[in-house]
């Protein structure tokens, strides 16, 4: 990509989407495009049409659409499906019949099936049942998927699909029972270390095993795609490591400061387990994450420090 080329963050405002530009700007490219969902709402078509021929968009990284947990998923399937379909409906069209020269998609690792063995390769993709409480989003990621496929053979598009596993890191959310599993686990051992609570208890065994990617590391993995990857088909990126729940209670609680006691409570259910990912296909290709969950852990906890200490402890 030139540096000077109009590039679209859709999403920009997100986890995924504000490191993207966090990359985009360190790397020197000075024409990015972002838009609040005030004012452009990406579920209009019209609306999203108006924009792409207004601004003559080179490149979109399409990283909208609602990063919500397992638990928030449930909460809300048709809100997800719906939303995420119009989204990549809309921009996918619309980077086509406005002559956009380069797009990625990203997708999640909720496209995976429940049963795919581990590390999931690329090639597991609509092979057996989703995960039930992620597949709303699930669903409709899958489509974004398989329409830039679509959109490649009808087209000529060049039009690119990525997978990157969980994600962390700044401009997250961090709402107990509504965010993902770690982003929860800094809030609840924030506010235990606040009211200096002698223990904490989680959910189940904390035996399920996790792999969490910061944000950062993706992005400039997108960068790097959108710069040497030319394949209709999807490529994950992974973080090289996971974890079980209990490791991951570990960490997070060292990140925060946290001295008391992590108790489980084996009466409760386990959280869903996430697939840990295959990415010796873009690490073939040269690439490689670059971020210690130690190391992202801190950061990460430094801006929910800097943004959500403001918030009430609930007691």
């Amino acid at each position: 990509m030139r540096k000077e080329a109009n590039i679209f963050v859709a999403g920009h405002d997100g986890l995924a989407g504000s490191a993207i530009v966090r990359r985009l700007t360190r790397e020197g490219y000075r024409s990015l495009l972002r838009r609040t969902s005030f004012e452009l709402d990406l579920r209009n078509p019209r609306a999203v049409a108006d924009f792409f021929q207004r601004n003559r968009i080179d490149y979109v990284f399409l990283s909208s659409g609602d990063e919500g947990g397992s638990f928030s998923d449930g909460l809300n399937p048709a809100d997800q499906i719906r939303d995420n379909l119009l989204i990549q409906t809309n921009v996918i069209d619309a980077a086509y019949r406005f002559g956009v020269k380069k797009l990625l998609f990203l997708a999640s690792e909720c496209v995976y099936p429940k049963t795919a063995p581990e590390p999931v390769k690329e090639e597991a993709l609509m092979t057996g049942p989703l995960e039930p409480a992620d597949e709303a989003r699930a669903i409709a990621k899958i489509a974004g998927i398989r329409m830039c496929q679509a959109y490649n053979r009808q087209y000529g598009a060049r039009f690119i699909a990525a997978v990157p596993a969980s994600l962390y890191g700044p401009n997250d959310e961090f709402e107990v029972g509504r965010s993902g599993v770690l982003q929860s686990f800094i809030r609840r051992f924030h506010e235990a270390k606040v009211r200096q609570d002698p223990w904490v208890t989680m959910h189940g065994t904390g035996l399920p095993r996790r792999e969490y990617l910061h944000a950062d590391d993706m992005a400039d993995a997108c960068l790097f795609l959108m710069n040497r990857y030319e394949e209709s088909d999807i490529i994950n990126i992974g973080a090289g490591q996971n974890g079980s729940v209990a490791e991951l209670a570990f960490e997070v609680s060292q990140a925060v400061g946290y001295g008391g006691d992590i108790r489980f409570d084996t009466s409760k259910p386990d959280m869903a387990t996430r697939k840990r990912l295959d990415a010796s296909k873009l690490e073939s290709l040269g690439w490689q994450p670059q971020i210690p969950l130690k190391d992202g852990l801190a950061g990460t906890y430094e801006w929910f420090s800097q943004h959500y200490a403001h918030a009430t402890v609930s007691r």
